[in-house]
């Protein structure tokens, strides 16, 4: 067993559970991409059995704090079983859910979803892509599942040292499926759609959002980066009456507006509006027109924290027009998905563009990923997705 040994004060990130180890934190050892090593203190001491990679500044992930463990076929098994466990005591409205959610679930690097009888699985790691088979097995023996579609065409693994993968990894046939969440019925394309397929961490966000939407008789509502219309369709079963859906794919468009007739809703009601946000809501500000919801829910702006003053301005300058966009007494459910933004930045963010829209607001909820999208206390970086509901109250 190779072993990677920490410099002097480095081992603090380790005793405290946290999973990565940094280029920087240590003095010496290497490994092949992938391979297990053990890594220690600089006195000798344990600390973790890991996953070594040679070209990412993660260069230690690691996958037990346990010295008696072992990293085998029997380590998967458990992990994806607990993993699997904890889901099944979940209240997932859905026949869609996240079985793995990478280092939450103690397996960092693997994001697993599942789609009805189809698993859509992410191998972001090096330590991942090396137990590959183990783990695909692993997953159809705990789930009873055959098919199983890989998803590994993230940026994240080109700082990995791999190449992106994409097919089936085990089973076949189509890729395009329907899934029922809460009330209404969606589609997606495992082969196609973002991430493994579909953004099931909004999962109970839209519900809220339809309940906000019926409660508050809330009739005109604005679907900003809208991608394949779940918050339309939430919006209109809340009993919106016109809901505008805009993003800059044509191919997300259409699936949107698909979503609209696969549930029943009248077509008339739904505006599909292939068009740049930022273009979309100057222009709407422009010729008058209000809404009495709005929903923000743009790409990542700030992959890391290097990223977040330019993210702060773009994400400040969008809420600034929805706030101005919003009727009295509507809600602006808004989001960022980056890790570069806190949870406490982002509030900062949205009560400057509040301020400079010159109106005020009251924090109606504070909303993170669905519960099947789990964060650990160990690991904070987890809390990637965090988001506002704002009631505008008078200028």
């Amino acid at each position: 067993m190779k072993v990677i040994t920490l410099r002097e004060g480095k081992e603090r990130s380790l005793l405290r559970r946290h999973p990565w180890v940094f280029q920087g934190s240590i003095a010496k050892g290497k490994a092949d991409p992938g391979e297990t090593v053990r890594v220690v203190a600089s006195d000798g001491r344990f600390l973790a059995w890991a996953a070594y990679s040679p070209t990412s500044m993660i260069r230690v992930r690691a996958w037990s704090f346990d010295e008696a463990e072992r990293i085998d076929d029997g380590f998967f098994e458990r992990r994806i079983r607990r993993a699997l466990a904890v889901r099944s005591r979940l209240p997932v409205a859905s026949d869609a859910v996240r079985l793995i959610h990478g280092e939450a679930d103690g397996l960092p690097g693997l994001i697993v979803d599942r789609y009805g009888d189809t698993l859509s699985a992410q191998f972001l790691s090096t330590g991942t892509e090396h137990w590959k088979a183990t783990i695909a097995e692993q997953l159809l023996q705990a789930t009873g599942l055959t098919r199983l579609y890989e998803r590994s065409d993230s940026g994240v693994r080109g700082l990995e040292g791999l190449e992106p993968v994409t097919g089936w990894l085990r089973g076949g046939g189509a890729t395009e499926l329907t899934i029922q969440e809460h009330d209404w019925r969606l589609t997606l394309d495992v082969a196609e759609g973002h991430k493994t397929g579909f953004y099931l961490d909004q999962r109970d966000n839209r519900k809220l959002f339809a309940d906000t939407v019926r409660h508050l008789g809330l009739q005109r509502v604005l679907n900003c980066y809208c991608y394949t219309g779940g918050f339309s369709v939430a919006a209109l079963a809340g009993g919106a009456q016109q809901v505008v859906s805009v993003d800059s794919s044509g191919p997300a468009l259409a699936r949107a507006q698909a979503h609209v007739e696969l549930n029943g809703f009248e077509t008339g009601r739904h505006e599909a509006l292939d068009a740049d946000v930022n273009e979309t809501l100057r222009r709407c500000l422009k010729e008058g027109r209000t809404f009495d919801a709005i929903v923000l829910d743009p790409p990542k702006f700030a992959p890391t924290a290097a990223h977040a003053e330019r993210a702060a301005r773009a994400y400040k300058d969008i809420n600034r027009l929805a706030f101005k966009l919003l009727e009295p007494g509507g809600a602006l459910f808004t989001f960022s998905c980056s890790g570069g933004i806190g949870a406490e930045l982002f509030h900062k963010i949205v009560a400057g563009a509040g301020l400079d829209a010159g109106v005020d607001g009251l924090i109606y909820a504070r909303l993170g990923a669905a519960p099947d999208h789990p964060m650990t206390i160990t690991f904070p970086e987890g809390e990637y997705l965090k988001g506002l509901v704002v009631l505008k109250g008078a200028a």
